[in-house]
């Protein structure tokens, strides 16, 4: 691609920077919560047949998908359609489902996690489409649902029951529009101890459980100390966010008590290494613990119930990776600064696409990471043509091998 060719692109892309804005506005304004998002994803296909996406359809599991393209290598484009709540909405400056356009930028819940990317996709479709040419690829936009409840999960469900397997995946989750390669890894586990209830006025003749886990919690506190660092991922770590116990009353000692344990993983660990530090924990051993890896089980917005183990593999693109080496010369030439590749703190659908299923997968999204989850939750408008212009940009140089 010459350098004409990619001002094109920008100015296409910046040309559309207002109409993006708005779409993203309008969606912001549709709250879609984690299998409630039929909403959103009816607004989603409408826009992509506006812009004449082709071949728009919404599967089984709910995931609204279009297509631009008939031959060539398949390049997808995922952003996941669902937010989180808004917390305490006192916290919150404007209305978190205003949408409202102000201080160049789009302001709401899920404008940054995450449809920003989402309408960047659509309108990145348009843009593909009036350039007028023969494309040597095929560019797949995905708006896909429950990926805060279960993120993967969709892609689960596209590859195993759809066949789905694109030549590339560029996840489009906030990256300040830089390219990242990769994240952690996840696990939910659940650990349980036993013990035996007896009268409150008499807790010598009982067993408890709290107690007992007071132990464990000591272990998995000093565990987390002396988990292993990586030198891009960073270090593995593991969180303790819930305890529950059980008793025959407020006045028994408990006889069991579990915890939630939210383990982080980096490159090299495993599910199965994840399970055995803490199986091999002194207190787990000599109190009975059990170990647990938590399921998922719950309703998309069609009904499907599509099971899954809460564990979500880490994942890195190799640094001379030719979809990476595209996406750099893709940003170079774009935006005229080099490219230095990141990654997510969090975790993202890349976990199935990759993690799971090793399809190349890197990402490039508009907004910043730390607006996730987070009152005030904004995009910029500058970002969403940054964006456009990439997914663009970085098909045609995929299509052509980095070239």
């Amino acid at each position: 691609m010459d350098a004409a060719f990619l001002a094109d692109v920008k100015r296409r892309a910046e040309a559309e920077s207002e109409r993006t804005a708005r779409f993203l506005s309008d969606i912001v304004r549709i709250k879609s919560l984690s299998g409630g998002e039929g909403a959103v994803v009816e607004r989603i296909a409408a826009e992509m047949r506006a812009v004449d996406f082709g071949d728009v359809v919404v599967d089984r599991f709910g995931n609204v998908r279009g297509q631009i393209g008939t031959r060539g290598p398949l390049v997808a484009a995922d952003a996941h359609v669902d937010t989180v709540d808004v917390g305490n909405p006192a916290n919150w400056l404007s209305d978190p489902f205003s949408g409202e356009i102000r201080d160049g930028c789009v302001w709401g819940r899920g404008t940054a996690d995450q449809k920003a990317g989402m309408a960047a996709i659509v309108y990145a479709g348009k843009v593909l489409r009036d350039l007028g040419m023969d494309l040597p690829f095929r560019f797949l936009g995905v708006g896909s649902v429950q990926e805060e409840d279960c993120d993967g999960l969709c892609w689960q469900y596209l590859v195993r029951e759809e066949g789905l397997r694109p030549d590339v995946v560029v996840i489009t989750e906030p990256t300040v529009c830089r390219v990242y390669r990769g994240h952690r890894g996840r696990m939910e586990i659940a650990v349980h101890v036993a013990g035996v209830s007896s009268h409150g006025s008499a807790p010598e003749r009982g067993v408890n459980a709290i107690y007992r886990m007071a132990d464990v919690l000591k272990e998995l506190e000093a565990l987390n100390d002396r988990l292993a660092p990586h030198p891009f991922l960073g270090k593995g770590t593991l969180a303790v966010s819930e305890i529950r116990s059980t008793s025959p009353s407020l006045c028994a000692v408990a006889d069991s008590a579990r915890i939630h344990v939210d383990r982080r993983l980096t490159e090299g660990e495993t599910r199965a290494s994840a399970v055995a530090e803490i199986e091999a924990l002194p207190s787990v051993k000599r109190y009975g613990g059990r170990v647990e890896v938590l399921r998922y089980e719950e309703p998309t917005h069609t009904g499907m119930v599509y099971p899954t183990d809460k564990y979500y593999p880490t994942w890195l693109l190799a640094e001379d990776h030719p979809a990476l080496r595209a996406a750099g010369a893709s940003y170079e030439g774009l935006f005229g600064e080099p490219c230095v590749p990141g990654r997510w703190t969090f975790s993202t659908n890349g976990i199935a696409t990759m993690g799971m299923s090793g399809i190349p997968t890197l990402g490039f999204g508009p907004a910043d990471e730390r607006f996730a989850h987070a009152p005030d939750e904004r995009c910029e408008v500058a970002d969403l043509a940054k964006a456009v212009a990439f997914y663009v940009a970085f098909s045609f140089r995929f299509a052509a091998g980095g070239k």
